[in-house]
Protein backbone atom coordinates (compact mmCIF):
# COMPACT_ATOMS: atom_id res chain seq x y z
CA UNK A 1 0.00 0.00 0.00
CA UNK A 2 2.84 2.23 1.23
CA UNK A 3 4.53 1.98 -2.35
CA UNK A 4 1.23 3.12 -3.81
CA UNK A 5 0.39 6.39 -1.80
CA UNK A 6 4.31 7.54 -1.51
CA UNK A 7 4.37 8.82 -5.67
CA UNK A 8 1.55 10.68 -5.24
CA UNK A 9 1.96 12.16 -1.68
CA UNK A 10 5.46 13.18 -3.13
CA UNK A 11 3.46 14.67 -6.00
CA UNK A 12 0.99 16.26 -4.32
CA UNK A 13 3.48 17.86 -1.60
CA UNK A 14 5.82 18.90 -4.40
CA UNK A 15 3.21 20.46 -6.73
CA UNK A 16 2.12 22.70 -3.59
CA UNK A 17 5.88 23.89 -2.97
CA UNK A 18 6.17 24.21 -6.73
CA UNK A 19 2.81 26.67 -6.50
CA UNK A 20 3.84 28.89 -4.03
CA UNK A 21 7.67 29.33 -5.64
CA UNK A 22 6.78 29.62 -9.21
CA UNK A 23 4.02 32.50 -7.96
CA UNK A 24 7.32 34.30 -5.66
CA UNK A 25 9.25 34.80 -8.41
CA UNK A 26 9.91 38.10 -8.73
CA UNK A 27 8.12 39.96 -11.63
CA UNK A 28 11.04 42.12 -12.73
CA UNK A 29 12.98 38.44 -12.81
CA UNK A 30 13.18 36.59 -16.59
CA UNK A 31 11.66 33.38 -16.66
CA UNK A 32 14.49 31.96 -18.15
CA UNK A 33 16.82 33.37 -15.55
CA UNK A 34 14.71 31.67 -12.95
CA UNK A 35 14.29 28.94 -14.55
CA UNK A 36 18.03 28.26 -15.74
CA UNK A 37 19.02 28.67 -12.00
CA UNK A 38 16.03 25.98 -11.49
CA UNK A 39 17.60 23.56 -13.75
CA UNK A 40 20.83 23.90 -12.51
CA UNK A 41 19.46 23.07 -9.24
CA UNK A 42 17.46 20.17 -10.66
CA UNK A 43 20.12 18.62 -12.41
CA UNK A 44 22.62 18.21 -9.57
CA UNK A 45 20.33 17.16 -7.77
CA UNK A 46 18.65 14.69 -10.08
CA UNK A 47 22.43 13.69 -10.57
CA UNK A 48 23.13 12.88 -6.26
CA UNK A 49 20.07 10.91 -6.57
CA UNK A 50 20.73 8.72 -9.59
CA UNK A 51 24.01 7.78 -7.58
CA UNK A 52 22.95 7.28 -4.38
CA UNK A 53 19.76 5.18 -5.53
CA UNK A 54 21.64 3.75 -8.23
CA UNK A 55 25.34 3.37 -7.31
CA UNK A 56 26.55 0.25 -9.28
CA UNK A 57 24.95 1.62 -12.17
CA UNK A 58 27.39 3.29 -14.59
CA UNK A 59 25.48 6.96 -15.73
CA UNK A 60 27.00 7.48 -18.81
CA UNK A 61 25.84 3.93 -20.14
CA UNK A 62 22.62 4.71 -19.87
CA UNK A 63 22.50 7.72 -21.53
CA UNK A 64 22.26 5.98 -25.03
CA UNK A 65 19.38 3.65 -24.15
CA UNK A 66 17.58 6.78 -23.59
CA UNK A 67 14.32 7.22 -26.20
CA UNK A 68 12.99 10.67 -27.46
CA UNK A 69 10.61 10.93 -24.11
CA UNK A 70 13.47 11.99 -21.93
CA UNK A 71 14.10 15.02 -24.69
CA UNK A 72 11.34 16.16 -25.57
CA UNK A 73 10.40 15.90 -21.67
CA UNK A 74 12.96 18.49 -21.15
CA UNK A 75 11.47 20.28 -23.72
CA UNK A 76 8.19 20.58 -22.67
CA UNK A 77 9.24 21.26 -18.57
CA UNK A 78 10.13 24.24 -19.78
CA UNK A 79 6.92 24.95 -21.41
CA UNK A 80 5.19 24.15 -18.55
CA UNK A 81 7.27 25.99 -15.94
CA UNK A 82 7.29 29.47 -17.94
CA UNK A 83 3.28 29.30 -19.04
CA UNK A 84 2.83 28.74 -15.45
CA UNK A 85 5.11 31.97 -14.33
CA UNK A 86 3.88 33.81 -16.72
CA UNK A 87 -0.04 33.29 -15.98
CA UNK A 88 1.03 33.98 -11.86
CA UNK A 89 2.61 37.72 -13.24
CA UNK A 90 -0.84 38.24 -15.58
CA UNK A 91 -2.59 37.87 -12.39
CA UNK A 92 -3.82 34.35 -11.73
CA UNK A 93 -4.74 33.37 -8.95
CA UNK A 94 -2.70 30.34 -7.19
CA UNK A 95 -6.01 29.07 -5.94
CA UNK A 96 -7.34 28.89 -9.47
CA UNK A 97 -4.39 28.36 -12.34
CA UNK A 98 -3.58 25.31 -10.99
CA UNK A 99 -7.37 24.23 -10.83
CA UNK A 100 -7.88 25.32 -14.12
CA UNK A 101 -5.06 23.73 -16.17
CA UNK A 102 -5.65 20.78 -14.36
CA UNK A 103 -9.06 20.20 -15.45
CA UNK A 104 -8.14 20.81 -18.92
CA UNK A 105 -5.45 18.42 -18.72
CA UNK A 106 -7.75 15.58 -17.10
CA UNK A 107 -10.06 16.19 -20.25
CA UNK A 108 -6.91 15.91 -22.89
CA UNK A 109 -5.77 13.30 -20.98
CA UNK A 110 -8.80 10.76 -21.08
CA UNK A 111 -8.53 11.35 -24.99
CA UNK A 112 -4.96 10.84 -25.12
CA UNK A 113 -5.53 7.79 -23.15
CA UNK A 114 -8.10 6.46 -25.36
CA UNK A 115 -5.99 7.07 -28.46
CA UNK A 116 -2.56 6.46 -27.80
CA UNK A 117 -2.72 3.74 -25.40
CA UNK A 118 -6.53 2.37 -25.72
CA UNK A 119 -7.98 3.01 -22.72
CA UNK A 120 -11.79 3.15 -22.87
CA UNK A 121 -13.70 6.30 -22.48
CA UNK A 122 -16.52 5.24 -20.25
CA UNK A 123 -19.78 6.86 -19.25
CA UNK A 124 -18.10 7.92 -15.84
CA UNK A 125 -15.28 9.58 -17.65
CA UNK A 126 -17.56 11.39 -19.95
CA UNK A 127 -19.71 12.25 -16.66
CA UNK A 128 -16.45 13.54 -15.13
CA UNK A 129 -15.38 15.90 -18.12
CA UNK A 130 -18.73 17.44 -17.98
CA UNK A 131 -18.13 17.83 -13.94
CA UNK A 132 -14.74 19.17 -14.61
CA UNK A 133 -15.61 21.92 -17.43
CA UNK A 134 -18.92 23.12 -15.14
CA UNK A 135 -16.54 23.24 -12.23
CA UNK A 136 -14.29 25.99 -14.33
CA UNK A 137 -17.59 27.78 -14.77
CA UNK A 138 -18.11 28.03 -10.90
CA UNK A 139 -14.58 28.62 -10.12
CA UNK A 140 -13.71 31.44 -12.53
CA UNK A 141 -17.20 32.92 -12.00
CA UNK A 142 -16.97 36.46 -10.27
Amino acid sequence: MFSYVWPIALVVLSNTVYQVCAKEIPAKVSPFASLTVTYLIGAAFTAILHFVTHPSDNFFKQLPQLNWASYVLGLVIVGLEVGLIYAYKAGWQVSTASIVQSAFLAVALIFVGALLYKEGISWNKLTGIALCLMGLVFINYK
